[in-house]
């Protein structure tokens, strides 16, 4: 028999929490089926900063409202192809970002897409959650119960 690691569990949605961002928690679906994590970003613009390129983007990070509209910044680490749930590809801006949830605080990489008529305004790939967390998919807030209630 082949012995599983130890590890936190988590439900099909959680909310995370941005440590470097000036953002609420936010609500995210995890999604195992998914390779890379998205956050909805409107009004994506490019900068160079210090011989950098960073990226200026606006979310909304409510599903159902357009308040408050946040700005955030963050440099770019790479911009990638990815196929969105509709099967087109697009080309993202990719962040590093430190993320919590439950006790655990990593970075993760995030691309920026619009998902204003996406349920969620974020999705918490594989890559993300890969030995780090097991997913229960028929539970919601294991490790985020607290920030639930706060």
């Amino acid at each position: 028999m082949v012995a599983l690691p130890s590890l936190p569990l988590i439900g099909w949605q959680e909310y995370i929490n941005f440590t470097h961002l000036p953002l609420p928690p936010v609500k995210a679906k995890i999604d195992t089926g998914a390779d890379s994590s998205a956050l909805h970003a409107i009004a994506i613009t490019y900068e160079h900063r210090n011989d950098r390129l960073w990226v200026r983007f606006v979310t909304h990070p409510h599903p159902d409202a357009t308040t408050p509209a946040v700005i955030c910044s963050a440099p770019v680490i790479d911009q990638r192809t990815v196929r969105n749930s509709g099967g087109e590809s697009e080309l993202r801006p990719v962040i590093r970002t430190p993320v919590q949830l439950g006790g655990l605080t990593w970075s993760i990489d995030l691309t920026l897409t619009a998902r204003t008529e996406m349920r969620f305004r974020m999705l918490l790939g594989r890559e993300a959650i890969r030995q780090r967390f097991w997913v229960e998919p028929s539970q919601a807030y294991l490790q985020s119960r607290l920030s639930v209630l706060s």
